[in-house]
């Protein structure tokens, strides 16, 4: 799990984990805030991959000619922030489904 994290990049995984534990606590102190705070990881996990991707075409561009494997691999390390603020929007849903009052 860790090593998926170093991947992912430090500081855009760190800014979703930041994000994480915000959800958690507005879910105990501000309800109203969880969706939005979902909302939030979701658009930096789609910011950094975008940028992981730049970044890997970037340099495909300046190696020229590359295996389809190191593409791929590449493409694979671009699309862990995007996982992970979708799981934090997940369950910023999830609690939000919990917190509703019930008919």
């Amino acid at each position: 799990m860790f090593q998926l994290f170093m991947e992912g990049g430090l500081w855009g995984m760190t800014l979703l984990t930041l994000e994480l534990i915000g959800l958690l606590l507005a879910a105990w102190k501000a309800p109203a805030w969880v969706k939005e705070i979902g909302l939030l990881a979701m658009i930096t996990g789609v910011v950094y991959t975008l940028l992981g991707l730049s970044q890997a075409l970037g340099y495909v561009k300046m190696a020229g000619d590359v295996s389809a494997s190191l593409l791929a691999g590449g493409l694979r390390v671009a699309c862990i922030p995007i996982i992970y603020g979708l799981l934090v929007y997940a369950l910023s849903l999830v609690i939000r489904m919990v917190q509703k009052p019930r008919i």
